[in-house]
């Protein structure tokens, strides 16, 4: 028995320790705080730039970090995503952080789209994308010079672009859903003592009352995983009614596919690809119209106007069905907003609701 309560003991400490690690936040490879001091160095250097472009004219640039000090950087012609970006031409550069700086070349070889390895990666599922020149360039102290063939010189410097949504207050027929005070609200969900973010800490986190017609507000962060790829980067999804999920995932520079941030799971993707770099406060601002049932049977589909950090990515747009882990009831019935837990950290701040008759 002494042998058995020993092991049992033991056992009791590593489930306590790892419920303590999950609640800290501290999975390897996986940082949910951008102020930690553990942040690999490309965390820094990641992000956007944006000035002017070889030949003339506006151009911005969007660095993404890959792990293990590889980066892509993707520069787009007339400026950054949402604010110039022609919405067609790209061009690739492959970067890795030497000393002080990073250097970046010419994107070649056999590339794929979301590739494992650094080497292989493509930001664009077409590669080579539309557009696409040779280049060259230096990051240095925040700012990024190089030169594309044919074109000339540019020069960019850093930029964090912020919402125009961020801080949006509730109006006062707003049902405020979390502001930091306490998850009252919601079925799951951790409050941090801390921040006081809601957490979902990997769990699907749900309303307790059902909705139907609305308008909403949320501000949410992606954790910051550089060696993950695709779906395994905070994958998570804000469900409408828990019927219709708008992915929550780092897309940070890429094509922005349905199964991508903004995206309507397979069913639409945005209209342009608006998200931020990972461990940065986003928005999304959704006004959502319910399916209509006459007699058991759906008669009108469900309507979503979607704003993604300020700018317009599904206008007015026609939801054809449910999307996959919805709730069971058929369309047209009330039911919770639901914040995807996937088992990735996911945070989340001012959440408030007006409903619509």
């Amino acid at each position: 028995m002494h042998r058995f309560a020993s092991v049992l003991s033991a056992l009791f400490l590593v489930i306590a320790l790892a419920g303590s690690l999950r609640a800290q936040n501290k999975t390897p490879g996986v940082w949910v705080d951008p102020a930690d001091a553990s942040l690999p160095v490309e965390f820094k250097i990641q992000g956007e730039y944006v000035g002017d472009g070889a030949g003339g004219g506006k151009l911005g640039c969007q660095v993404i970090a890959l792990g293990k000090e590889a980066l892509q950087a993707v520069l787009l012609p007339g400026g950054l995503p949402g604010d110039g970006w022609d919405g067609k031409n790209k061009i690739l550069l492959a970067g890795k952080i030497e000393g002080d700086k990073a250097v970046f070349s010419p994107a070649g070889g056999q590339r794929k789209y979301l590739a494992p390895s650094a080497e292989e990666f493509s930001a664009t599922s077409q590669f080579p994308p539309a557009g696409q020149k040779d280049a060259t360039a230096t990051l240095r102290n925040g700012v990024l010079s190089g030169n594309i063939e044919g074109s000339g010189e540019f020069q960019l410097q850093r930029v964090e672009r912020k919402s125009p949504a961020m801080g949006t207050k509730p109006p006062e027929n707003a049902i405020v859903l979390f502001d930091g005070s306490n998850t009252s609200e919601w079925t799951r969900g951790r409050l941090d003592d801390k921040t006081r973010f809601l957490n979902t800490d990997g769990s699907d986190t749900m309303t307790k009352r059902k909705f139907n017609n609305y308008v909403m507000h949320v501000e949410f962060m992606l954790p910051f995983r550089p060696e993950a790829r695709g779906q395994g980067r905070g994958n998570s999804g804000f469900y409408q009614v828990d019927h219709y999920e708008v992915q929550i995932l780092d897309s940070f520079g890429l094509d922005g596919k349905n199964n991508e941030c903004g995206g309507v799971y397979t069913k639409a993707e945005p209209k342009v690809n608006m998200c931020f770099p990972p461990l940065t406060w986003q928005t999304y601002d959704v006004e959502f119209t319910n399916a209509v049932a006459k007699n058991g049977k759906k008669v009108k589909n469900a309507r979503m106007t979607l704003k993604h950090n300020g700018v317009v990515i599904h206008d007015d747009l026609e939801i054809s069905g449910t999307t996959g882990g919805s709730r069971s009831d058929p369309e047209g019935t009330p039911g919770p907003i639901k914040l995807q837990g996937h088992g990735n950290s996911l945070q989340y701040r001012n959440i408030w609701i007006v409903e619509k008759p």
